[in-house]
């Protein structure tokens, strides 16, 4: 697949956008695509990674990041889905300790979806429903999702084909031998710093590495990595194996990662608000993170995963890739990793994202739960587990 190239950096703070038309989105009753570019870009430093930024300075990128860097944009469903009002609530009290934890964590919106009709809404941080906020690694689930569109599509075999068969670059890396099914489930074996605090990491460099002309800047990083142990045998949490998995989603369908989200994701949920998706500085959008969604479309993709997907993945896609295919055993009971999804204790599964952003999913409930927040850290186990407490309050005064 022919890659656009970027020239300038693509995380940096920078100003206005222009937006000029292309064909991705050529396809009947598939949302048009269109190249999203700042006119002013800083240079990419990983020190200045956004991963560093201030409060105030995260919480204005994290609504717009369109106008700070490079990306593809996707123009709502032809027919948005509904989210009709519920006739159910919840108790004043549940409702109270929802506010106060989202005052607390600064939360700028959170959703309630029982059997697809809003139960609770509610915003902060000055954001509102027609507003669109960043997923950071929530998109690891979008990018998941595409691979299941893939492999149904016919473009990838199965999951256990040689991630080398489709990226030929790869051979001789550590990613030799490694399957697309081992980088769903990030146990590919290869050694990754994802320090959230270290600007020397991994997760804070790999973006930032110099392109080499025809070769995408996922290769480029990838050929720097070392093996640590055998392929299927350890899980570490490793951001550019979801880029990969973009990658190679990307070289299997010939479609950038947003004009595949257009035709399998955003048409088929009926999202309201289209979809900003971020390029790295190859011009691939970066499958690990950063597209831009309102909340509502938020809930409407754990709806979509709930309702199994509307025939656009594998029959029982989400149940396999929503379920514990790795399991954190004695240290963390009842908690595991699919393909790309964090899974709790009851069955229950979600995207999340640092800063304070997911999606948790309760499929014996028909539930849904979306929050966008701007955590004074990228990671915190504070806010993490006081929102996995939200949902099971939620699920308890919903029960059937």
């Amino acid at each position: 697949m022919k890659r656009l190239l970027i020239s300038t950096a693509a995380l940096a703070l920078a100003g206005c956008v222009s937006t000029d038309t292309d064909t991705l989105g050529s396809a009947a009753q598939t949302p048009t695509v269109t190249q999203s570019t700042p006119e002013h870009m800083a240079s990419l430093d990983p020190s200045d990674s956004i991963l560093f930024w201030s409060d105030d300075r995260r919480s204005e990128a994290f609504r717009d990041m369109q106008a700070h860097f490079p990306g593809l944009e996707v123009a709502p469903a032809s027919v948005p889905r509904p989210l009709p009002r519920s006739t159910q609530t919840l108790p004043d009290t549940l409702q109270s300790s929802i506010r106060t934890y989202m005052t607390s964590s600064h939360a700028a919106g959170l959703m309630v979806l029982k059997d697809g009709k809003i139960v609770f809404e509610d915003y902060g941080l000055g954001f509102g429903p027609s507003g669109r906020w960043t997923s950071f690694s929530v998109a690891k689930s979008f990018t998941s999702t595409l691979l299941g569109a893939a492999i149904k599509d016919g473009f990838i075999e199965s999951i256990d084909t040689p991630v080398t068969q489709i990226i030929p670059a790869l051979a001789g890396t550590a990613y030799e031998g490694v399957t697309v099914g081992q980088i769903a489930t990030m146990t590919s074996g290869v050694a990754w710093n994802e320090d959230y605090s270290d600007p020397d990491s991994d997760v804070a460099k790999m973006l930032g590495i110099t392109p080499v002309a025809g070769e995408s800047q996922v290769v480029t990083y990838a050929r720097t990595l070392q093996r640590e142990a055998p392929a299927g045998e350890k899980w570490v949490y490793k951001t550019l194996e979801t880029n990969l998995l973009g990658l190679i989603v990307e070289e299997a369908t010939g479609k950038s990662l947003a004009a595949y989200a257009a035709e399998k994701i955003v048409e088929p949920a009926g999202f309201e608000g289209g979809l900003f998706w971020m390029q790295d500085l190859t011009g691939g959008n970066i499958g690990g993170c950063c597209l831009s969604l309102r909340l509502a479309d938020y809930a409407r993709m754990g709806q979509f995963a709930l309702e199994g997907g509307k025939g656009v993945v594998p029959e029982g896609w989400f149940v396999t890739a929503g379920s514990p295919l790795v399991n954190f055993g004695p240290q963390a009971p009842g908690f595991g990793y699919g393909y790309q999804w964090w899974t709790y204790p009851g069955g229950n599964y979600g995207a999340q994202g640092i800063f304070g952003q997911a999606i948790t999913i309760v499929p014996k409930e028909k539930l849904v739960v979306a929050v966008v927040s701007n955590w004074e850290t990228a990671t915190s186990r504070t806010d993490r587990e006081g929102f996995r407490e939200l949902v099971g309050k939620i699920t308890e005064a919903l029960e059937e």
